[in-house]
């Protein structure tokens, strides 16, 4: 069982609550965003969508009220980097969301916490009851007149497809945990049809260090298109498991040799939608321009058989499609079966390029980031394991 640590020091632990804030009061709502967008900070959840200017365009809707909502679903398989984030940094995430908040004249944050994490909401609720007392929280926030804004909790339902922002707004709502189609998008209609900005529990906490340490600081660090640190759960065949800070750029051989897994068969990059890296490629980056994530990594020994490994994945997300959308519903299932046809030994090796080719399209045609993310780490795995997958019993026709 993985325990939730930090393995090495991050720079949350170096930032003085309230610092970050104060900084931000001290200029106006629109500054605060160009300081946003001046750091080149990219949504932590996976997207990498450019913050400020998801702010800036909830800045600019019009609305009678506007929300602020922190992702804090953490559903992502391999992911619990969220978790020791709000333990021992949520002053720095609620921080987060007042600031943006302040930037984009909302007065009402809502925080969507994954279901699992029911036992965090009490030690939650206190920082929050906390910073209400020291004036961090409510109306006239830090002395500033007319700046009013408070944040509840709410209980996620335990469904994987309300990672997704529209999916979670629809849940917060009440309803049924679907995507929504967009356009609009949340920033011009969301909770409730009203602006919205939702953003990931590690994209708060740095725009709190942003705000406290500045853009020029934050963007010195990563490459140039992928700005800053990111923190990473790591798991699976190595001998330091755990919650790690790296700068965006590291290769995976680095961060192998930090973890104790250099004898690693096969790295999966981004959880079970991510992609699936061999060893020969270990030397590329962890960055948005080559292999993205929204924070999991999971080590695969020597020992691991590649095709259970797809298998354990298409099995989650025929589970967890939320059924809206036939290339997602019907194409995970198809594959799953495919999948089961390979351990028999009764796939053939046309069949098999026919199940990437349907994984290629779910790619393209699905509603929403599950369908489309699903068949990634079946496709890496063909693609760098099919002399492994193939050939399962003797009577197997993979080469026909």
């Amino acid at each position: 069982m993985i325990t939730t640590q930090n393995t090495n020091k991050l720079t949350y632990s170096t930032i003085t609550p309230k610092i970050g804030l104060t900084s931000a009061l001290s200029k106006t709502p629109t500054e605060v965003i160009d300081v946003i967008i001046a750091s080149q900070l990219k949504g932590r959840g996976g997207a990498g969508f450019p913050t400020g200017m998801k702010w800036k365009f909830a800045a600019d809707s019009s609305g009678d009220i506007k929300y602020v909502i922190c992702n804090a679903d953490e559903g992502e398989p391999g992911t619990f980097k969220d978790r020791l984030i709000l333990t021992d940094y949520a002053d720095l995430v609620f921080e987060g969301m007042t600031i943006g908040a302040y930037a984009i004249g909302s007065t009402h944050g809502l925080l969507y916490l994954r279901g699992e994490y029911t036992y965090m909401r009490s030690h939650l609720e206190k920082v929050l009851a906390d910073r209400r007392k020291n004036n961090l929280l409510g109306k006239d926030i830090c002395g500033k007149k007319g700046f009013n804004f408070d944040i509840e909790i709410r209980m996620g339902s335990g469904a994987y497809v309300c990672g997704e922002e529209t999916a979670l707004i629809e849940s917060l709502e009440g309803h049924r945990g679907e995507p929504r189609n967009r356009p609009p998008f949340p920033v011009d209609t969301g909770f409730f049809d009203q602006p919205s900005i939702v953003n990931n529990v590690e994209t708060f906490a740095w725009a709190t260090c942003i705000c406290a340490k500045g853009a020029d600081w934050f963007k010195s660090i990563g490459t140039d298109k992928s700005a800053g640190p990111k923190i990473f759960s790591i798991s699976g065949d190595c001998e330091k498991p755990g919650v790690y800070e790296f700068p965006f750029g590291v290769s995976i051989a680095q961060l192998l040799k930090e973890v104790g897994g250099t004898n690693a068969k096969a790295v999966q990059v981004g959880g079970a939608s991510g992609i699936c890296v061999p060893a020969s490629e270990f030397n590329r980056k962890i960055a948005f321009e080559d292999v993205p994530t929204g924070g999991s990594i999971i080590i695969f020994g020597q020992h691991r058989d590649m095709l259970q490994v797809a298998k354990n994945f298409m099995e989650f997300f025929v589970e967890e499609s939320c059924g809206q959308c036939t290339p997602c519903r019907d194409g995970n299932a198809v594959i799953l079966r495919g999948i089961e046809m390979l351990e028999r030994g009764e796939c053939t090796t046309k069949y098999l390029e026919e199940l990437c080719a349907l994984g290629e399209t779910m790619q393209l045609a699905s509603k929403c980031g599950l369908g489309q993310s699903s068949p990634n780490a079946f496709i890496s795995i063909v693609k760098n394991f099919k002399n492994e997958l193939m050939g399962r019993a003797p009577q197997c026709a993979c080469h026909e």
